[in-house]
């Protein structure tokens, strides 16, 4: 097994931050393989990029992202629609590679998974969203059960194949993040700037405490964020942008502590271990990926979901975590070194079974 091909997340390009935590985790994970001596290309729409990959840039209408979706949606096709455009171009040059990643949390890849001769390994990068995306799942994890990757066992359980899951995690080039013992009194926010991460939170939770809040990351709905901002005209909030990891590593390393207050299952959280990579400790709502992250008053706290007044708590206790402890934590568990071994195992699994 030499060649792979990677397929990325049709809800916008590469590099542009609307893709959220999984765009990272492709830079990762093609960096990685290819250190390894894999030939790694990857399909995505246009205008993606990324430093030191080979991108086959594919025209065509964006998706919408499943998580502004309900659950009874139907399965719809934007006309001309890049997925459909990226996998139709995948089937035409499918026998020249090995192995076939999926990272769209899309209804099509699935489908079309019986349909083509190279094996398909799909990465879902979220928890359940949609009722006929998981049907669809559900019927080709049963034909093949070996190819169904997730970041953590709290996103598998969402799903009735949840037994089947490899569980994967994730991880970072620990290179790029500088571990900083001291800090100064402010927070830090990380995450696309949409309802379901539910940045409100934190603001009110700042504007109890009056530490700043460091907010970074795309403002998906600006209409969400106007109304954050009539909310809660006082709150000492401060917006620094969608930044490179080399920048907002430099900003977050300074910070007392992260807060991750999503109202979803979120599937893991790389923005989680960026921080403790930093040495930053993580206030995180008690749900999902986060909850198997965060070492409660090691590593950080896991306050009670959707509780501000459990924020509040947490941020008042940040000075008794002891801030080596949260970069340890990520050299042992997130390198890129130790995810690629699991990612590498997977893919040699799905390619020998299939």
């Amino acid at each position: 097994m030499h060649k792979l091909l990677f397929m990325s997340t049709p809800v916008g390009a590469l590099s542009s931050g609307i893709g959220g935590g999984v765009e990272l985790t492709l830079y990762n994970l093609i960096q990685e393989m290819q250190k390894r001596g894999y030939d790694i290309t990857t399909i995505a729409p246009k205008n993606s990029y990324f430093a030191n990959a080979k991108i086959i840039e594919i025209e065509g209408s964006v998706h919408i992202p499943a998580q502004t979706q309900t659950r009874d949606i139907p399965t719809v096709m934007p006309k001309n629609s890049v997925l459909g455009n990226m996998w139709e171009y995948a089937r035409k040059v499918q026998s020249e590679y090995d192995l076939i990643v999926n990272f769209a949390f899309d209804w099509l890849p699935f489908y079309l998974t019986p349909f083509f001769s190279t094996p398909i390994a799909q990465f879902i990068s979220m928890g359940s969203l949609s009722d006929s995306l998981d049907e669809m799942m559900d019927k080709i994890a049963q034909q093949y059960p070996h190819n169904f990757g997730v970041y953590t066992k709290s996103q598998a359980n969402t799903f009735p194949f949840s037994q089947l899951c490899e569980i994967l995690g994730s991880g970072l080039d620990l290179s790029l993040y500088q571990y900083s013992e001291k800090c100064e009194q402010k927070l830090a926010w990380l995450g696309r700037i949409a309802p379901e991460k539910a940045l409100e939170d934190a603001v009110k939770a700042c504007d109890i405490t009056q530490v700043p809040l460091l907010i970074f990351g795309k403002i998906q709905d600006e209409q969400y964020w106007q109304n954050i901002l009539t909310q809660y005209p006082d709150a000492p909030i401060d917006y620094r942008g969608f930044l490179s990891t080399q920048d907002l590593q430099e900003e977050l390393r300074q910070c007392q502590g992260l807060l991750m207050t999503p109202r979803w299952i979120e599937a893991f959280g790389n923005v989680a271990i960026e921080a403790l990579a930093c040495g930053v400790p993580v206030i995180a709502y008690a749900r999902g990926g986060p909850s198997e992250i965060v070492e409660d008053g090691k590593t950080g706290f896991l306050v009670t979901p959707d509780s501000v007044d459990g924020l509040v708590k947490a941020i008042n206790q940040l000075s008794t975590i002891n801030r080596y402890d949260c970069r340890l934590v990520v050299e042992k568990e997130y390198s890129l070194e130790v995810w690629g071994d699991r990612f590498e195992a997977w893919f040699k699994k799905i390619v020998k079974t299939n």
